[in-house]
């Protein structure tokens, strides 16, 4: 028989529903309790319990980007206009950041087309122009990772936190693993999901956790 359940209480719901699930599951014990709480609502997105293992937590990545959000005038800069739509403005707004994708600029398309790349990959080179030190979400291109981990291994960019978690079979696996070097290498957090899975989607609930979390560390599934 179908439970109803008020609109209200349904991500309340789902969250206790996923708690439960989770342990047959045995996430990594190590995990911190906000590292736990962007696996969850990574799983809310996604009802995909796999998710529980194959995200990594890099260079202790959460306090230094609640921090740059709390510290006000920070930029998110994401690689698809789906997660850039799925961030909470309203967080964003409060703490006076900003929120920005360059694929749909005329100038990146125009650039990519007369070089022949990706427009991620001009994207973030222009990212790197305008924000030095902001949070970089990558939930689709493998190219942007491959551009911006060059960006960062030439100290054009250093971002206070990459979300690596692009979905797909060509050359996913292997941006992320670069990524993920370059972020070892150079003390860079990073969030990453291993393996083939991820999307805008992922992308979007990754930074959203985490702006919920630094808008209300009591609270962090609040809308």
């Amino acid at each position: 028989m179908v439970e109803y359940i008020m609109p209200a209480d349904i991500e309340t719901r789902s969250m206790e529903i996923i708690e439960e699930e989770l342990k047959q599951y045995d996430p990594d014990p190590l995990m911190s309790q906000n590292e736990l709480t962007i696996v969850k609502r990574v799983i809310h997105a996604t009802a995909d319990f796999d998710y529980s293992s194959s995200i990594k937590f890099i260079n202790n990545p959460i306090p230094e980007a609640i921090k740059t959000i709390r510290d006000r005038s920070f930029t998110i800069i994401t690689d698809t206009n789906m997660t850039l739509s799925g961030i909470n403005k309203r967080v964003i707004q409060k703490y006076e950041g900003n929120a920005i994708c360059f694929m749909n600029d005329e100038r990146i398309i125009k650039a990519a087309g007369e070089r022949k790349v990706t427009r991620a990959t001009v994207s973030m080179e222009y990212a790197a122009l305008v924000c030095k030190e902001g949070i970089y979400s990558v939930g689709n291109a493998p190219t942007a990772l491959f551009a911006l981990g060059e960006l960062i291994e030439k100290g054009e960019v250093r971002p206070s936190l990459v979300t690596a978690v692009p979905v797909g079979f060509v050359n996913v696996v292997e941006s992320k693993e670069f990524i993920k070097d370059i972020c070892l290498k150079r003390e860079i957090p990073l969030i990453i999901n291993e393996g083939r899975k991820g999307g805008s989607t992922i992308a979007a609930a990754i930074i959203n956790a985490i702006l919920y979390m630094a808008d209300d560390v009591t609270d962090p599934h609040r809308r």
